[in-house]
């Protein structure tokens, strides 16, 4: 069976974490912020030390703060981009808040009481939330290749990479969805129209109650009858209503 949202989004999360140009960038950050010293560690650590300091510090943050972004989509994925991006942001400055508080009095002894401690929760609240909202912003913005370009379904951002491929149909089963590509299969928990609202310019249609099909994709379609059946590239068979037999018709792929 096919992985369940959440296991995705952890995957996901890990393939992120784990790949080598997010490694090289924690790893740089980690390296300038040791030799630098911010916040009075230049002071209180020697350099190795520091550099330790630093790189616990940088890898906890933002692995956290990357798997509460996947956890902020999960749950919200009904909501606008900017919904998304505030509670990220507002969570992701919480549990930095948490983590340096955390890892400082661990490795430091540190203890803010008063005025400082309040100042402490500010400002690490502040920069905590500030990038995770610009790390949301600048990918949104980078997203678009050159104008004109077919961007692809926005459905597909929410299959594992391995199985984002041009979209082929999607089906309902119980509460969930199941999307098909020309790669692979993956349910996701969301409506049917919720699905078909997020296949963007792909050019197709909904053929039945519990199924959508991708006009590109249809190999074959037959009628028997009174009733319609369409056989897509991978081999799938996908149901044609009565009352969608016009749509089907104008597609040009029955008499």
């Amino acid at each position: 069976m096919n992985d369940s949202p959440l296991q995705s989004a952890l995957r996901e999360w890990r393939r992120h974490l784990t790949h080598p140009a997010t490694l090289t960038a924690l790893g740089s950050v980690a390296l300038v912020t040791g030799v630098a010293g911010p916040f009075g560690t230049s002071e209180r650590l020697t350099v190795l030390p520091r550099l330790g300091y630093w790189a616990v510090l940088v890898l906890l943050t933002y692995a956290l703060g990357a798997l509460l972004d996947q956890f902020v989509r999960l749950r919200m994925r009904r909501f606008g981009f900017w919904p998304r991006t505030l509670v990220a942001a507002a969570a992701t400055g919480l549990c930095v808040v948490l983590v340096v508080s955390g890892v400082t009095y661990a490795l430091l002894g540190w203890r803010p009481d008063g005025v400082a401690a309040a100042s402490f929760v500010v400002t690490t609240f502040s920069v905590g939330a500030v990038i995770a909202g610009t790390i949301s912003v600048v990918s949104r913005q980078m997203a678009p290749t050159l104008p004109g370009t077919p961007q692809p379904p926005r459905i597909l951002n929410r299959l594992p990479l391995d199985k984002r491929a041009p979209l082929v149909a999607l089906s309902v089963e119980d509460h969930y969805v199941r999307v098909q590509t020309t790669k692979a299969e993956e349910l996701l928990l969301m409506r049917l129209s919720d699905a078909m609202n997020e296949v963007g310019d792909t050019p197709g249609a909904q053929v039945h109650r519990s199924h959508w099909a991708a006009w590109g994709q249809v190999q074959s379609a037959r009628k028997s009858d009174g009733r319609a059946t369409l056989t897509m590239t991978t081999g799938a068979e996908i149901p044609v209503s009565r009352s969608r037999l016009d749509t089907v018709r104008k597609a040009g792929l029955l008499p």
